[in-house]
């Protein structure tokens, strides 16, 4: 399998987030790239497509705040990297609000996500490793994996949260759609609910959206992932979430995976597009699923099976010492 990654997505590396009450060390640092380089072998860089195919799934008022946040953090002679405080308890209108606080909580949605120096480049070129992996796969090799980071999928249309800015899988999938594929599938099976993808999409026929994930009754992003959510308008039926409980293991993940698949053959798709998170790792220490090692290959030969032309997209995964392994061992089994 081709690997791509783009050393600019080293750029991002925000120092500390909000989390359980206390200010903390990142967890999506650069250390979990150079984990999972180290352990995958040789990749090949990203080629730049440039805002296009950002902007085809992101709002300009938001692309272009993601852009000038930290330098206007900064202007405003705060330390450290740029982060919320405030957000609305209803989502408005974009106004023009002046104060770099203020829109922080307008395009944003929890304390953990800040915008540092480098954010921006590591976001724009996680989006372009996606999308240079795509055009792998429409060009007719069977798969591809795009080593992105920062991850993707709790990002929306206009708002960032979870360690994410830009939805790389979302912006792959309308590249794919745009370049001619009549339905496009995205799988989420990281820990958490993928509400950023679940949003673009929601009310959209023709990309069907499945995500395995902890039930958010318990764990982030709460507000999204339950499973009654089942698309809207045009996108009725084409959302499918799969909430499990803290502590499954491999039996059960794979029985949810064996029914996500079998909505993808109903569904007939010309694509599917894997938002792969390993942070369902025993050991990961923000997630409470149960899968070992040794569980990636038979989940990777699972998907694989399913007979599509498939694009692999990174997201989550935080016990470091073992990412690179586990994203190896997943890789090898599809």
């Amino acid at each position: 399998m081709r690997k791509i990654w783009d050393a600019h997505q080293m750029e991002h590396a925000p120092v500390v987030e909000l989390h359980n009450g206390a200010f903390v060390p990142h967890a999506e640092h650069p250390g979990r790239a150079e984990s999972i380089l180290a352990a995958i072998g040789g990749t090949e860089p990203a080629r730049d497509h440039g805002e296009a195919p950002i902007l085809r799934v992101h709002r300009r008022d938001y692309v272009d705040f993601v852009k000038r946040a930290h330098a206007d953090w900064k202007a405003a002679g705060r330390p450290g990297d740029a982060a919320g405080y405030t957000w609305p308890v209803v989502r408005r209108r974009p106004l023009d609000l002046e104060r770099i606080d203020a829109r922080l909580g307008q395009y944003s949605y929890d304390a953990g996500t800040p915008i540092a120096e480098g954010t921006w480049a590591g976001a724009y070129w996680s989006a372009q490793t996606a999308l240079t992996a795509l055009d792998i796969v429409l060009a007719g090799e069977r798969s591809a994996f795009a080593f992105c980071r920062p991850p993707g999928h709790h990002a929306g249309a206009d708002y960032l949260g979870g360690y994410c800015y830009l939805n790389n899988a979302a912006i792959a999938a309308q590249a794919a759609i745009d370049a001619g594929a009549g339905r496009a599938v995205i799988l989420d099976i990281d820990y958490h609910h993928g509400n950023g993808t679940q949003d673009i999409f929601y009310d959209r026929g023709d990309v069907l959206f499945i995500s395995i994930h902890a039930d958010p009754r318990t764990d982030y992003p709460f507000y999204w992932g339950h499973a009654d959510e089942a698309g809207e308008g045009a996108g009725e039926g084409a959302n499918h979430n799969i909430p499990l409980p803290r502590g499954t293991a491999l039996a059960q993940f794979i029985a949810a995976l064996d029914e996500a698949i079998d909505r993808v053959r109903i569904f007939a798709p010309e694509l599917l597009i894997l938002s792969f998170g390993a942070d369902t790792f025993s050991s990961d220490p923000i997630s409470f699923f149960r899968l070992e090692t040794e569980d990636y290959p038979v989940i990777g030969r699972k998907i694989a099976d399913a007979g599509l032309p498939t694009l692999v997209v990174m997201e989550g995964g935080y016990a470091v010492d073992d990412l690179g392994a586990n994203v190896a061992a997943f890789l090898s089994g599809f």
